[in-house]
C-alpha cells in the first residue's frame, strides 16, 4: 500500500531527504511544511493518511499539532519525529494518545514507519 504522507519540520534539509528517502521505499509526499500552524492548514486542505511530525517546532510543538489534528474528521495517522531520543519525551509520548508511535531521525526508514502504520 502506498500511504499519502505529510512531512512536517523546520529544517528543509530533513524534509527533502525524508520525502526522498521516504518515496524511495513507497510513500507518496503529499506535502512538507515548516511549522505547526501550516501543518494544520495542509492537513485540512490535502488530507494525507498519514503526518510524519517533528517534536520541536517553532510556534505550536508537534504534541499540540498532534492533538488538534486528532480532533478533526477524519485524523491522519500520527508519527512524532526527533533528533533528540524518545526518552527526552517518555512521559508525554505516553500521554499522547492522538500519537501512534516515534522514531528518531537517525532510525528513519520506510520500513520503521511501515511498521508503526501497520
Amino acid at each position: 500500500m502506498s500511504w499519502s504522507l505529510l512531512i512536517v519540520d523546520d529544517d528543509a534539509d530533513f524534509r527533502a531527504g525524508a520525502g526522498a528517502l521516504l518515496e524511495a521505499d513507497g510513500f507518496r509526499v503529499v506535502g512538507e511544511v515548516p511549522d505547526g500552524q501550516t501543518a494544520l492548514e495542509a492537513a485540512r486542505r490535502i488530507r494525507p493518511e498519514v503526518v510524519l511530525l517533528d517534536i520541536q517546532l517553532p510556534g505550536l510543538d508537534g504534541f499540540a499539532v498532534a492533538d488538534s489534528l486528532a480532533a478533526g474528521d477524519e485524523p491522519p495517522i500520527v508519527v512524532l519525529t526527533s533528533s533528540r531520543p524518545a526518552e527526552a519525551f517518555r512521559s508525554r509520548l505516553r500521554a499522547a494518545p492522538s500519537v501512534r508511535g516515534f522514531i528518531t531521525k537517525a532510525d528513519l526508514s520506510g520500513e520503521c514507519l511501515s511498521k508503526l502504520l501497520t
